[in-house]
């Protein structure tokens, strides 16, 4: 599970390396950073309003979001059969646990983007 003071950590010490790198080093850095950084209110906003994993699909989570979409159709298959408590139950704990990660959501993104920056500093 992630830990808000080592994602701190994390991003503190990437934004000191990047600090380290030559002015166009860092321009060009920066420029790469902007293409694919990732805001969390985009990431909650999605999560709050779907529960069709569109959130994972943000942040190129492809497995989460198929999983997502999958038990919301199962969920809805069992509602057309007439399987209501099941159909009902797998909703609940979907929301639950994407609920938990709505909470988490400052986190979870603030984690991708510090991977992504890893990944953009290791090209310099």
């Amino acid at each position: 599970m992630l830990k808000q003071e080592e994602v701190d950590a994390e991003e503190e010490s990437l934004r000191k390396a990047v600090r380290e790198l030559s002015e166009e080093q860092r321009a060009e850095f920066y420029r790469q950073a902007g293409k694919t950084v990732k805001d969390p209110d985009t990431y909650a906003a999605l999560n709050w309003f779907f529960i069709t994993g569109l959130h994972h699909f943000y942040l190129g989570r492809w497995q989460w979001g198929l999983m997502d979409l999958g038990a919301l159709l199962v969920a809805v298959g069992c509602f057309l059969a007439g399987l209501i408590w099941p159909g009902v139950a797998l909703l609940v704990i979907v929301y639950s646990w994407e609920l938990w990660q709505l909470f988490r959501s400052q986190i979870i993104v603030q984690d991708r983007n510090n991977r992504l920056y890893r990944e953009l500093l290791r090209r310099y």
